[in-house]
């Protein structure tokens, strides 16, 4: 793929401009910083990244514009910025939440593009009307991620600030995948499946999904700990961090469940305490709740945890299916105004791209200054888990949680005949887990995603 570096050379004359947001302060006066890339291309169409870097002072309410080549390129959608057409020249103004770029911040956005015949780059970036000129260039070489795993060079996590920080006490994001229902889908996690995810996938961590009621955890509490357990440890031999998920769902109170989780927690912390790849989600999906009942169940199960295991990262569910509150029409305030009373601890957010967009992306922003957030479940089509996959939306939020480095599992690694799935029906009664003939649309895509290097610091 061809990457375009655009650096402006300096420029005296600050130029004040109407954008699409309206009357804007002087542009920054030292330029700015753009990095395009196609990151697919299909007959006929393409998906392009441009991350925006603002080298002058600071702007509040930015316009970043640019030339399409005469090859009947056309802007399809976008995301991360109001996008437009006119003509050849695209325009993308900043939004609630990345409308301020101080000196040195970036932003990513995004754009899904159509063309006929070639597909070339396109040119005369502009950042609030200056120019940003440059050339075009390969792009550099990855940078070499190491030989180790990711448990490997990152170690016991921990919270520091709004961050997951690894042992070096810098963050860090993980990417990986959610299991389905393990007393559904058992078959999909064996050696080969797993072998896949940490070698083909290059996952960092495995979320193990286990359901509570729905013919789960209540039916066979000892059958159901092993498991949990043996998966911990299948993922700690191939150096994967696991996320042990106690997926409550319905009923949505998870006081429900309180006696439940205590047995369950008390157990698995003491067996797994001396592993540095374990984290705890408490509760998965909260439901028809109030906030005030989650954060007193998450206070009576999280020293549980503790007594036994007192260095691991606890996750705790947010109302409305952990969406922090906004599926029931409230927001993060309640959980910044009144958070739980304990440390080294992360709070949830799910979302399903193709029906949480705009609103749910503009709260994860704003919380994410005030809130260490782990997005422990997510996917990239409907809340039903199924129908058709929202590309657009969901690299909009894969973009914004990068930049965030807010970490993620998706719903899931299995082969459930549901879109959301990450493999084609069937095969997991198969060998095959590594080939791309097995991996559904959104399967590709998270692949895509997942395997590039993490680069995790270390100093």
């Amino acid at each position: 793929m061809k990457r375009i570096v655009a650096l402006l050379a300096t420029c005296a004359t600050a130029v004040g401009l109407t954008t699409l947001l309206g009357p804007q302060p002087a542009a920054a006066a030292a330029g700015c910083e753009v990095d395009y890339t196609v990151t697919s291309q299909w007959q006929g169409g393409f998906q392009a990244g441009v991350k925006v870097t603002n080298l002058g002072d600071p702007v509040t309410g930015w316009t970043l514009k640019f030339s399409l080549p005469d090859s009947g390129q056309k802007l399809v959608q976008g995301w991360n910025a109001a996008w437009s057409q006119s003509g050849s020249t695209v325009s993308a103004a900043g939004t609630d939440w990345n409308r301020t770029l101080a000196t040195g911040a970036s932003t990513d956005l995004g754009f899904v593009g159509s063309f006929t015949g070639s597909n070339p780059k396109p040119s005369a970036f502009t950042l609030n009307g200056v120019a940003c000129t440059g050339s075009v260039e390969e792009p550099p070489p990855n940078p070499d991620p190491g030989t180790g795993t990711p448990v490997g060079v990152n170690g016991q996590l921990h919270v520091c600030g709004v961050n997951l920080c690894n042992q070096y006490n810098r963050p860090i994001q993980l990417r990986g995948m959610s299991t389905h229902g393990i007393q559904w889908f058992s078959k999909c996690y064996n050696n080969a499946a797993l072998d896949a995810l940490a070698k083909d996938w290059k996952s960092d961590l495995l979320r193990i999904a286990m359901y509570v009621q729905e013919n789960g955890y209540e039916t066979d509490p000892a059958g159901f700990t092993s498991r949990v357990n043996s998966l911990v440890d299948m993922a700690e031999a191939r150096g994967m961090y696991a996320l042990i998920d106690f997926h409550t769902l319905t009923p949505g109170d998870p006081n429900y469940n309180l006696d439940r989780a205590k047995t369950f927690f008390a157990s698995v912390a003491a067996r797994n305490a001396a592993k540095k790849n374990v984290v705890y989600e408490i509760a998965n999906e909260p439901n028809g709740v109030s906030w005030t009942a989650i954060k007193s169940y998450a206070e009576q199960v999280i020293p549980v945890i503790r007594a036994a295991d007192p260095d691991a990262v606890i996750i705790v569910g947010t109302r409305g299916w952990s969406s922090l509150g906004v599926s029931d029409g409230s927001n993060e305030t309640e959980v910044v105004n009144n958070p739980v009373n304990a440390t080294n601890i992360m709070y949830a957010f799910h979302f399903y791209a193709a029906s949480h967009k705009d609103n749910y992306r503009a709260t994860v922003s704003r919380a994410a200054s005030k809130l260490p957030l782990f997005v422990t479940e997510f996917g990239t089509v409907s809340a039903t888990g199924d129908g058709t996959m929202d590309r657009s939306s969901t690299t909009a939020w894969l973009d914004l949680l990068d930049q965030l480095k807010i970490s993620y599992a998706n719903w899931t690694y299995s082969d459930a005949n549901e879109s959301s799935a990450a493999f084609k029906p069937g095969t997991c009664d198969g060998t095959d887990y590594s080939g791309s003939g097995v991996l559904s649309e959104s399967g590709a895509l998270l692949k895509s995603r997942i395997s590039t290097a993490d680069s995790f610091p270390t100093s």
